[in-house]
């Protein structure tokens, strides 16, 4: 049996992002900005043709947004109307919507959405500490969260992508890089310059 649309979709939005990934690490932005913004585009679609709980394609969509170099505005917007009536338990639902609020600017519903994430597994935990922190315009916090990201991708053996790459801390420090406070954690061979 084929697979379903939205599994070809993810399928592609994740090949794609893979190809970003490699670009990013070969030092070509430009390609790789092209990439993400065809993976974004890949994961709303998905989201769209998938069951209602494929927040992840949320998160794949608001992610690769950033990293394409768009503001992420519009992007932002429709994550939080998708959202609007999700499970307020699910780590990767209110993941999205701290990632929505701090591209939104809207920093007290990050912190809100990012507090729900203080119990949930370790890697949800560490982005909403950096998210809340980011909110927050704490930047020693920021900095401290994100190397903690950089550093578990480091001990990675398997990426969704197939790329050994922190491409949550990546989006993390565009975003922080916006209000003047990115971390410019150097010298990880998994956080390449953008």
């Amino acid at each position: 049996m084929p697979p379903h649309k939205h599994q070809e979709l993810l399928t592609g939005a994740i090949e794609h992002e893979s190809q970003a990934h490699r670009q990013l690490l070969d030092g070509d932005r430009d390609a790789a900005r092209a990439e993400f913004a065809t993976a974004a585009d890949l994961y709303r679609q998905s989201w769209e043709a998938a069951h209602a709980r494929a927040f992840g394609r949320l998160v794949g969509m608001l992610k690769a947004s950033v990293l394409a170099g768009d503001d992420a505005l519009a992007e932002a917007s429709y994550a939080r109307s998708a959202l609007a009536d999700a499970d307020p338990g699910s780590a990767t639902a209110n993941y999205a919507r701290a990632i929505a609020a701090v591209i939104a600017g809207d920093d007290e519903d990050a912190v809100v959405w990012a507090a729900r994430l203080d119990g949930a597994p370790e890697a949800f935990a560490r982005a909403g500490a950096a998210i809340a922190a980011l909110a927050a315009r704490d930047e020693p916090g920021y900095a401290a969260a994100v190397r903690e990201i950089v550093r578990d991708f480091e001990q990675r053996s398997q990426h969704l992508t197939g790329v050994a790459i922190a491409d949550t801390a990546l989006m993390l420090e565009v975003l922080a890089a916006r209000r003047g406070m990115a971390a410019a954690v150097v010298g990880s061979p998994v956080l390449p310059a953008l």
